[in-house]
């Protein structure tokens, strides 16, 4: 059960392996990849950079990984990569693996965390369009909307 903030890409066949590590208790493995979009509001995005404080973020992923862990008991395994510095359309930003040994425990922990980190992880992404503007992604409230349905 791990959680890291990094520049580099990630090999989600690996991360899955190395989470697993040979159990054969593991009945799911449900992932969550978030990418970088090429179009918002019709208009072609270059490129996304994602800020962070990084002692601020690491402790928010853990809090959110610990409170998915407590709420589930039956997981038995997560990981949390969240990627940050300038990222291209199609690049992934953010994984999520849960691990139980039946899939709706993995499938909620996993919605669960990815709603958390939408709408409480401190980063701040930027998006620069082929016009040249850049411009701070304002919070969704969809995704506020999203977290409050846990409560």
């Amino acid at each position: 059960m791990t959680v890291s903030l990094q520049r580099e890409d990630f090999d989600i066949s690996a991360e899955i392996d190395r989470l697993v590590d040979g159990r054969t208790s593991v009945g799911a493995a449900v992932t969550f990849t978030g990418l970088v979009r090429d179009m918002v509001h019709d208009q072609r995005i270059l490129d996304m950079t994602l800020e962070h404080y990084p002692a601020m973020a690491q402790n928010e992923l853990e809090r959110i990984e610990q409170q998915a862990r407590s709420r589930w008991p039956a997981l038995t395994g997560t990981r949390i990569i969240h990627r940050f510095g300038t990222l291209m359309p199609g690049d992934r930003i953010v994984l999520v693996i849960t691990l139980s040994s039946h899939r709706q425990v993995a499938f909620e922990a996993a919605e669960f965390i990815m709603d958390f980190l939408k709408s409480r992880a401190p980063f701040w992404k930027k998006e620069r369009t082929e016009q040249g503007e850049a411009s701070w992604v304002a919070a969704k409230d969809e995704d506020d909307k999203a977290r409050l349905r846990w409560q």
